[in-house]
C-alpha cells in the first residue's frame, strides 16, 4: 500500500462540484493500493501516517507527528499511484489492485483511522474528483508498506 502525504495548510476534495472532504492543518495523503496488499498493510500505513514527524516543532525542525498538532487527515483513494512507468509512454496498472479488493481495503483504511483518529475526511473511491490544496513547505513524502 502506498501513502503519498502532503503537509498541507488546508486541502479538500470534490465530487460533482460538491465538496465531500476538507482539513484544515493536517495531512493530505492519496492512497494507492497493489494486488499483494492486505489489511496488514493498510494498518501499517495508518500507524505510520499519524506518527509520521513532518510538522516543525518550537525550533523549526521536523519533529512533530499529525497526532501530536491534532490536525486533519484527509485520505484520498488513487488508482493512479502504483502504475509501473519504468517503459514505454504509457504507465501500466498490472500492479494495482482489481476494484473490489482496492474498495475494501480503502474503506477499511478509513474505517480504522476514523476508530483511531478524531479527525479524518475522505475522498470517493472510483469516483473523479478534484483535489485542492496548499502543501506546506512544500513537504511531501512517499510512504510503501
Amino acid at each position: 500500500m502506498i501513502g503519498l502525504l502532503q503537509r498541507v495548510t488546508h486541502a479538500s476534495v470534490a465530487v460533482n462540484q460538491k465538496i465531500i472532504g476538507r482539513i484544515d492543518r493536517g495531512l493530505l495523503v492519496l492512497i494507492g493500493i497493489e494486488k499483494q496488499d492486505s489489511a496488514t498493510q493498510a494498518e501499517r500505513l495508518l500507524e505510520r501516517l499519524l506518527g509520521y514527524r513532518v510538522f516543525p516543532d518550537p525550533e523549526g525542525k521536523m519533529n512533530l507527528s499529525l497526532a501530536d498538532i491534532k490536525g486533519g487527515l484527509l485520505l484520498v483513494p488513487q488508482f493512479t499511484l502504483p502504475a509501473d512507468t519504468h517503459k514505454g509512454m504509457r504507465p501500466s496498472f498490472s500492479s494495482a489492485a482489481p476494484p473490489d479488493k482496492g474498495l475494501e481495503l480503502f474503506e477499511y483504511l478509513l474505517s480504522l483511522a476514523k476508530e483511531k483518529y478524531h479527525s479524518v475526511e475522505s475522498g470517493m473511491f472510483g469516483a473523479e474528483m478534484q483535489v485542492t490544496l496548499t502543501n506546506d513547505g512544500p513537504v511531501t513524502f512517499w510512504l510503501k508498506t
